[in-house]
């Protein structure tokens, strides 16, 4: 998100996108432990490797996606922050 497009949302639409975010990334976070947790149990226990490694590349590949929402939220909170210091 864009410094522009923060400043021109009003402060509840940016709390509750916030809110949102929060949900998504703890919800993202938590089904990629677990995911991992089965494919690095797969690897340890199974013979067959191969589907527990491609597993292993969707965890990382949508791990990927967590740099970028923890960066929104930081510009969301920075964004009420300066709004709050200017009331």
């Amino acid at each position: 998100m864009k410094k522009e497009e923060l400043q021109e949302k009003s402060t509840e639409k940016l709390r509750s996108t916030l809110k949102g975010n929060k949900i998504v990334v703890g919800a993202l976070v938590g089904i990629l432990t677990f995911l991992l947790l089965i494919t690095i149990y797969g690897l340890i226990v199974k013979e067959e490797k191969t589907t527990f490694i491609a597993l292993l590349s969707v965890v990382f590949s949508c791990g990927a996606i967590l740099p970028g929402q923890f960066n929104t939220i930081k510009k969301i909170k920075e964004e009420l922050k300066t709004r709050e210091n200017k009331s």
